[in-house]
């Protein structure tokens, strides 16, 4: 069995805590979880107590896709320990400064 993305899973507890705050029986909650998203009722009833200690609905998380490239050691020690000062991952890493390089792409182009 595959696990759910990041997207799939903010898509589930959205739902889930958009059924809590319509007031719903928490039965009747799981059941309309479990057949919208083909989850078993455990499964619905453990998104609907996630989503049950929610403040508000979680932002929407963008799919992400696996890329692969090389790059020189030297770059990827310094992106690794950028990471580790900052908490984030690669991926987040390099996200933002691809988000940030074509961003001034963006604005030099008008």
């Amino acid at each position: 069995m595959t696990r759910g993305t990041k997207a799939h899973k903010a898509r589930l507890l959205n739902t889930a805590y958009r059924l809590l705050g319509q007031r719903i029986e928490t039965a009747d909650a799981a059941q309309r979880l479990a057949h919208e998203f083909a989850l078993s009722r455990r499964q619905a009833y453990r998104y609907l107590e996630q989503a049950a200690t929610l403040r508000a609905p979680v932002p929407a998380v963008e799919p992400t896709v696996a890329i692969t490239f090389k790059l020189p050691v030297h770059t990827v020690r310094a992106l690794r320990a950028c990471a580790r000062r900052r908490g984030l991952t690669l991926g987040q890493i390099v996200t933002q400064a691809l988000a940030a390089l074509l961003g001034a792409f963006r604005r030099r182009r008008g």
